[in-house]
């Protein structure tokens, strides 16, 4: 386990500790462990990690096609998970959408606002006639009787009906190719979005940069695969590859940009 441990940052050790205590209450109570929502990083350090035991699986689920966050399961290779071990609700908004739109930081807003926990709620999904979004059971009671405003918009929370069709994801990650001289923050959102490393810089230090989902106020952060780059005003970038070196010693890199839908 030592050896797959080093491969991770220092900050998420705490993370991995939570993990490894929800591998021994799998182990010592032979039932399964119901976790929060995850982010995509959060899920692949608990893949990582599940994947070392030959006696535990796993399995995630959020609802929503393609859903950034989701709920894991870590169980006994005995165990049969069924749709209800993920305990989870999913909401629709009614609002006066004639006069108003609206939009995805308004409802995750309102949410914050009631005191939860980003962990007891998955994906807000939007569109110009709807609003969804996906709860654990324990706090759904909660939100559907205390969510009645979003900024001065009153909003009346229920239940999706069965015959609803859940709201599909409207991005998709295009490939681009870049080379870089080092893996640094700075350098990368630079290259990516074609600005000078100064501009880069003063995004980084004005708190405008999160990578997986952590707010990164450091220039020279070193990025690694597989990371996502949440730059606000500018989108989302994920490091897919690195494909060795240049003649002139420059990163030949591969990146994913995620965009709309044509």
């Amino acid at each position: 386990m030592e050896h797959l441990i080093q491969h991770f940052r220092k900050e998420e050790q705490p993370f991995i500790e939570q993990v490894m205590n929800w591998v021994r209450e799998v182990e010592d109570r032979y039932a399964p462990k119901l976790t929060d929502f995850l982010d995509p990083r959060q899920r692949f350090i608990v893949n990582s990690i599940i994947g070392q035991y030959d006696t535990l699986q796993m399995a995630s689920a959020g609802l929503f096609n393609e859903a950034e966050r989701q709920r894991m399961l870590i169980y006994p290779t005995y165990y049969e998970p069924v749709e209800e071990d993920f305990q989870l609700t999913v909401f629709t908004i009614q609002y006066p959408i004639k006069f108003v739109q609206l939009r995805h930081p308004d409802v995750l807003g309102a949410l914050l606002s009631l005191g939860l926990n980003r962990g007891k709620f998955g994906d807000i999904r939007v569109d110009e006639h709807h609003v969804q979004f996906v709860v654990a059971n324990e706090i759904a009671e909660y939100v559907r009787l205390h969510l009645t405003g979003i900024g001065k918009v009153k909003v009346h929370v229920e239940s999706m009906k069965e015959t609803e069709l859940l709201l599909e994801n409207e991005e998709e990650w295009l490939e681009e190719s870049h080379t870089v001289s080092s893996m640094r923050l700075d350098v990368i959102i630079a290259t990516i979005l074609k600005v000078s490393r100064q501009k880069a810089q003063a995004l980084i230090t004005g708190n405008k940069v999160r990578v997986n989902w952590t707010e990164r106020d450091t220039v020279a952060f070193e990025l690694q695969e597989g990371d996502i780059l949440s730059i606000r005003g500018s989108g989302r970038v994920k490091i897919l590859m690195t494909e060795g070196r240049t003649k002139k010693d420059k990163i030949r890199l591969q990146v994913g940009r995620l965009t709309q839908k044509g």
